[in-house]
């Protein structure tokens, strides 16, 4: 993937870049430290991380990291993963975890524009796995056009409420701008 800038004009999807750690240290706060990444990152783990996430797209792996960026000034605004294998998923499923930074959180633009990526890249359903306590997420994912699915448990036993979008209708209609989410 390349940098794809959005009919919007306001959004740049792209890989992560070395030179977001940063951006993505600032971002941190205690709601994505909690929800997404189970600890405060450093300097280190970021590059490390990020650097995994390179590799990923330049071997065509499972994992699509995305740095989502906004403006002129293609400000990260957060990142979004999408792992086309991973436990518990279907052929076809893929799976989408995003964090979104405190100015941008409750967007719903997120998940709905990384569908279309997925969408290109053969995924045929997409899945967002939400711990029943994380409200604001099931919320994202609804406004995204995601409709509650199966409940799971994780690897730690943690229940997991499952919020399925069809990625048939993504080649059909474009995802909601920043501006209407």
């Amino acid at each position: 993937m390349h940098e794809v800038k959005l009919p919007d004009g306001i959004i740049t999807l792209s890989p992560l870049r070395l030179d977001d750690a940063a951006a993505h240290l600032a971002g941190e706060d205690e709601p994505l430290v909690r929800w997404l990444s189970g600890g405060p990152g450093t300097r280190e783990g970021v590059d490390i991380n990020i650097r995994h996430c390179r590799e990923q797209w330049e071997m065509a792996g499972p994992l699509r990291a995305i740095g989502i960026r906004v403006g002129v000034d293609e400000a990260l605004a957060g990142t979004i993963d999408l792992r086309f294998a991973a436990e518990g998923l279907a052929p076809g499923q893929v799976n989408v975890a995003y964090g979104l930074y405190p100015s941008w959180r409750g967007a719903a633009w997120p998940p709905a524009r990384s569908s279309w990526y997925a969408a290109s890249e053969g995924g045929k359903e997409a899945v967002i796995r939400v711990e029943p306590e994380n409200a604001a997420s099931a919320a994202v994912a609804q406004r995204a056009g995601f409709i509650p699915g199966k409940h799971t448990h994780g690897e730690d036993g943690t229940r997991l409420d499952w919020y399925i979008r069809d990625l048939g209708i993504d080649t059909q209609r474009r995802p909601r701008s920043p501006k209407s989410a």
